[in-house]
């Protein structure tokens, strides 16, 4: 079930209900940065971002521009129909143990076979997540990873009664 009535958007903005279903993956040469107690955990301007109906992107780096030395492989795993089984890490920050915050797909479907290797991290728990400066606002809902910019336009999956959006 889709909301009644997306938000319309405004110039420069992407309608989140534009974008396709299956999801999808494509390069992305925005400046994504991550900060924590005054360490950068990752900065690139070569991640790949998926794109979902309903959902804002969700950024994923290479791992040779995020300070690897700050991850831990932890024993959560999930599964995603279409980018298929995915392994999570904990970032430890300073004595700060952040557990689950980061996903990768070490064997990914075919059509996320550019995902491979790279990693996507939830942005609530950090102390900054930027894309191209601005501060990100976390997709609503525990278990979604999106980013939110102010060039895009929602509602986004994730907010009360979205369930089956």
């Amino acid at each position: 079930m889709r909301p009644v009535v997306p938000d319309i958007a405004r110039p420069g903005q992407e309608s989140v209900w534009d974008y396709p279903r299956p999801a999808i993956a494509q390069p992305s040469d925005r400046h994504v940065l991550i900060e924590h107690r005054g360490v950068t955990l990752a900065d690139t301007r070569r991640s790949v971002r998926t794109i979902e109906t309903s959902h804002p992107p969700s950024y994923y780096i290479p791992p040779s521009d995020i300070l690897m030395s700050a991850l831990r492989r932890s024993t959560r795993q999930s599964f995603c129909e279409w980018k298929g089984n995915a392994v999570y890490y904990d970032v430890e920050i300073a004595g700060d143990v952040l557990r689950d915050v980061a996903w990768s797909y070490p064997s990914p479907t075919p059509a996320f076979a550019a995902l491979r290797d790279h990693l996507a991290f939830y942005a609530a728990p950090f102390d900054g997540c930027f894309v191209d400066g601005e501060p990100v606002i976390p997709q609503p809902g525990e278990f979604y990873g999106g980013w939110i910019t102010a060039d895009l336009a929602g509602p986004f999956k994730g907010v009360p009664s979205s369930r089956y959006w």
